[in-house]
């Protein structure tokens, strides 16, 4: 499999533990910050994000669902509100993260609805073929071995299943490159610094970005996982885009 140079980028380059391994660590050290940092820091923006992402999912009105990367369950609460599907499942390496998701989740009271479990993304633990569709919001820069990833993604879909991410990307436009790279190599790991006390975990961000292979790249990353119907969609400025894929 392909080697990206994302692959490299750890969030403690001191450490002998694998990125996964510490991405999980790193995630459990902010998860009590990471929805307030996630708001704070893309001045809400984020939120309309997510909403944009799910609405490319209206048109297969999907039943069940695996959101991969979790997290604090954001897009698996909004899917539900916004798709009411029978059943979403929401997989993550980070215990600590799915500890915030399943209070949020009991307390909108859709336990029974939204299934939070702790998983590796490169490994699903799930059939062939088992859901109508796979989310993943600012996970796939995570993954250890992105092409891995990806290609389980496309394993647990059904035939016609649809994919749908979103991730950080960098700007085109001169003006605003300047001030995106000022906001992330300066503003954001100092703001991760005050509110969560972890500056790496917000440096791991910035340079985790840097180096993700986004738009035309990705596209092709899906491409040679076989995902056909692919596309990209930048959003603000491009500082994030929507992929999509078909299976």
């Amino acid at each position: 499999m392909t080697k990206f140079a994302h692959d490299d980028v750890k969030p403690f380059q001191q450490s002998v533990l694998e990125k996964k391994e510490q991405v999980a660590e790193m995630f459990n050290d902010i998860a009590t910050k990471y929805d307030f940092l996630n708001r704070f820091l893309s001045a809400g923006i984020d939120v309309s994000w997510r909403k944009k992402a799910i609405k490319r999912l209206e048109n297969i009105a999907p039943q069940k669902i695996l959101d991969v990367a979790t997290g604090t369950a954001d897009v698996a609460l909004m899917l539900n509100k916004m798709l009411q599907p029978e059943q979403i499942v929401g997989i993550d390496i980070s215990e600590g993260m799915l500890k915030i998701g399943r209070e949020k989740i009991e307390k909108a009271g859709l336990t029974n609805k939204i299934i939070l479990q702790k998983g590796d993304s490169e490994n699903l633990p799930f059939d062939d073929n088992s859901f109508d569709a796979v989310t993943v919001a600012f996970g796939v820069r995570n993954f250890q071995n992105l092409e891995k990833g990806v290609a389980e993604m496309w394993r647990v879909l059904r035939p016609n299943g649809k994919l749908i991410v979103l991730e950080f990307s960098r700007p085109k436009q001169k003006l605003f490159k300047s001030f995106y790279r000022f906001y992330m190599n300066v503003v954001t790991p100092n703001a991760g610094k005050i509110f969560s006390k972890n500056k790496d975990a917000y440096q791991y961000l910035n340079e985790s970005v840097s180096k993700f292979p986004e738009r035309d790249e990705f596209v092709k990353v899906l491409n040679g996982t076989k995902f056909k119907n692919t596309l990209y969609k930048p959003l603000t400025m491009g500082i994030c885009c929507i992929y999509e894929g078909k299976k």
